[in-house]
């Protein structure tokens, strides 16, 4: 049987560079083997492999990214039977996306759904690895403002869309302010501005005032929209962009 070992280890003694830079050489995506790209530092090697270092590589340190999905109805915004994190292939990479980074296996790494959405529910859902975005939107996330189209069964009468509103006070930032968007004989559609909003608070508020939910879509996070990401992609969030 053939010896193996680690590829950082080959790479290390192949190319005069130590164990460390071997792997940010890996996880980069500037090594293949046998004219495959590796980017998994646990991969062993034989003496027989033929192991490249691509001339272009370069030294470049992990950057935390941040990802936004437009996620499709039916998957669980991370976990379950379908999980959306499924989604987050080159294939799905939106041709919106203009930060012309090569996507790599460390992008999707330990990726924190920040912003949880209904099952049923479409729209915008941001991960990251970022620890100051995961701190806005996860420990803060009572004071960013969320944007959601929320259709509703039947014509919802102007009293009704005035209970659903819900004013922040001093002492609780907690908001829920609608507006009439589209109304058919058949549908309502609400545009519902949040803060604080859990999963499934929206739903229970029109319930209670005798608004059945029929489909909702989240359209923004913060200063962040869905504009132009089809349904089922996804793009990296630019440098510029903030919550």
């Amino acid at each position: 049987m053939t010896d193996t070992i680690r590829l950082a280890k080959r790479i290390s003694e192949l190319f005069n560079c130590s164990r460390s830079q071997a792997e940010q050489y890996i996880e980069g995506g500037w090594v293949t083997v046998n004219g495959v790209v590796v980017e998994l530092v646990t991969h062993r090697v034989s003496p027989n492999d033929t192991i490249v270092l691509d001339p272009k590589a370069l030294l470049t340190p992990s950057v935390p990214m941040t990802i936004l999905l437009n996620k499709p109805a039916g998957y669980d915004w991370q976990g379950g039977l379908k999980d959306a994190t499924a989604l987050l292939t080159a294939q799905n990479r939106s041709k919106t996306d203009r930060t012309a980074i090569r996507q790599l296996l460390r992008h999707t790494k330990d990726q924190v759904c920040t912003t949880p959405l209904e099952l049923a529910a479409t729209g915008l859902v941001v991960y990251t690895q970022d620890f100051n975005i995961k701190r806005k939107l996860i420990t803060d996330f009572a004071y960013v403002e969320q944007e959601i189209i929320v259709d509703v069964e039947g014509q919802a009468s102007d009293e009704q869309i005035e209970q659903l509103n819900i004013f922040p006070t001093e002492k609780n930032p907690f908001a829920m302010k609608v507006s009439l968007s589209k109304q058919t004989d058949h549908i309502t559609g609400l545009r519902f501005a949040v803060k604080g909003v859990k999963t499934g608070q929206i739903a229970e508020r029109c319930a209670r005032f005798g608004l059945q939910v029929v489909a909702m879509k989240r359209i923004r996070v913060g200063r962040v929209s869905l504009t132009q990401l089809e349904l089922g992609q996804w793009r990296f969030l630019m440098p510029y962009e903030r919550f």
